[in-house]
């Protein structure tokens, strides 16, 4: 039963983290991007606080070092990574697919940024060819014109690569901070710190609020983003970190793009390409290489999804 249990919550997971990236791609027809994503974590952050004060001992950060984490998850986690994820979003070429697949590298980006920040974290030759590999994969997917480096979505598409790359360094300075602050007090106040900074740049960009249009289908796709696919999604994911573990949770970054690739076809009517199944296959490859270890000393000790 337990098996079952952790099975299904990963496949609803899976299936409300890629269906973001459609509910993004539908409210972008309705809102300014950077202040669609700075929207979205106003209410996820008060979501997510309300949740951390009822579970959590103590739900406001103290001193330097939780703060500084907060400060950290808030600039590169909420703010950097939805901000490009948004603005890449915004093109036709970049479908809720191939924004899936292209976030699902910063399991591989986070290894880079270890072997940068996190001394201890070693790449061995077979996880360099492995790292290699996922980010060819990235190269199949964005598919550049090199007659036209600039069309074709390809700017965009390395719009959504900094995406992933800004959540993955956001998560490697995390794992190195010493701060004993708890995950749900973290989230809370890095998304409210990170809806500030969005609006901020938002106003910088010349983004307005009277750009924005109220309709049924505009607040359905805020409402889905900030309460399931936020507020949700990150309880549902908390509750298989405790159970899974973080290699087997992590490969829902795998699973989430088949879900993206789906909803989007069918409700966006978008297409799906062979070079996002290619590229995305690819990835799949190089992040079993970096991870293979890893992988099998999780599975042998839990067992699949056990």
């Amino acid at each position: 039963m337990s098996r079952l249990r952790n099975l299904s919550l990963f496949l609803v997971l899976a299936a409300v983290w890629g269906s973001a990236f459609v509910a993004i791609k539908a409210g972008l027809a309705y809102f300014p991007p950077v202040l669609f994503a700075a929207f979205r974590y106003d209410v996820a952050g008060l979501v997510m606080l309300a949740y951390a004060a009822y579970a959590v001992d103590e739900p406001l950060p103290h001193g330097r070092d939780q703060w500084l984490e907060v400060v950290s998850g808030a600039v590169f986690i909420i703010a950097a990574y939805h901000a490009f994820l948004f603005v890449g979003e915004t093109d036709p070429a970049v479908t809720s697919g191939v924004a899936a697949v292209i976030v699902s590298l910063s399991p591989l980006l986070t290894t880079v940024f270890a072997r940068a920040f996190l001394p201890a974290e070693r790449l061995t030759a077979v996880g360099a060819l492995g790292l290699g590999i996922g980010l060819v994969g990235a190269v199949v997917l964005a598919n550049p014109d090199p007659a036209n480096l600039t069309g074709g979505g390809t700017v965009a598409k390395l719009l959504v690569l900094l995406a992933a790359a800004s959540f993955a360094l956001g998560s490697v300075l995390s794992r190195a901070s010493e701060a004993d602050i708890s995950i749900e007090t973290m989230e809370a106040w890095s998304m409210l710190l990170g809806a500030g900074i969005m609006h901020v740049v938002a106003l910088a960009l010349g983004e307005s609020v009277a750009d924005a249009v109220w309709t049924t289908e505009s607040l359905l796709a805020l409402g889905y983003l900030s309460v399931v696919a936020s507020g949700i999604g990150f309880l549902v994911y908390f509750d298989l970190l405790d159970r899974l573990g973080p290699i087997e949770i992590n490969l829902v970054s795998y699973v989430a793009p088949v879900f993206a690739a789906l909803v989007g076809w069918l409700v966006l009517d978008e297409g799906i390409t062979v070079t996002t199944v290619a590229g995305f296959l690819i990835i799949c490859v190089g992040f079993t290489l970096v991870k293979r270890d890893a992988i099998r000393a999780e599975l042998r000790a839990t067992g699949a999804f056990g």
